[in-house]
């Protein structure tokens, strides 16, 4: 009677858990699975962001927001193809060395068709962290891009082997190296 008890309070604990960190590691931006939801930062001039609590548009370097505003309105703006604009609240995040800043401004010069750049933002992203599953999924798309297949495929194995198999990274470079498609978030 213990033990089972034990058992369904470790699995309760367990899936508890597991359901409190799982938003966590998405709202980093690091792996999600559908493009940004529009808001109101896409009517900001460029260098700024929508602030949820003034209700106004703030320089994105405003001490109001936090780098994870910062993040979401990077994304949003790439997806709506606003590089320059993007760029602009890249620049202000708080750390320019963080393995997330390198992701994204590989992104965007990528994006921009500064593909050596990107290749650059990309490796160091990877050397700061190796289980960065976002950049090594960009980054193969970058290889895919440039026609070099065998390089995107050696991301997409280093992507399985971290444990991202079924991850929106993974998914989205298999994906781009059967289709010769790839994302634009």
């Amino acid at each position: 009677m213990f033990s089972s008890t034990f058992f369904i309070s470790s699995r309760a604990l367990a899936i508890t858990l597991f359901a409190l960190t799982v938003p966590l590691a998405f709202a980093a931006g690091d792996d999600e699975t559908s493009p940004p939801a529009p808001t109101p930062t896409l009517r900001c001039p460029e260098g700024q962001i929508h602030d949820k609590r003034t209700g106004k548009c703030v320089p994105a370097k405003s001490s109001s927001l936090g780098d994870r505003e910062r993040f979401q309105a990077v994304r949003e703006l790439a997806y709506a193809e606003r590089y320059a604009a993007a760029t602009l609240v890249l620049d202000a995040m708080t750390d320019q060395l963080d393995d997330r800043v390198l992701t994204y401004r590989g992104f965007l010069l990528r994006k921009t068709g500064r593909l050596v750049q990107a290749l650059g933002y990309y490796r160091s992203a990877v050397e700061k962290n190796p289980n960065n599953l976002l950049v090594r999924s960009y980054m193969g798309q970058g290889f895919i891009e440039s026609g070099d297949l065998a390089a995107a495929k050696q991301q997409h194995e280093e992507i399985i082997t971290r444990n991202g198999w079924g991850t929106w990274a993974e998914v989205s470079l298999r994906e781009a190296l059967a289709s010769g498609r790839t994302y634009r978030y």
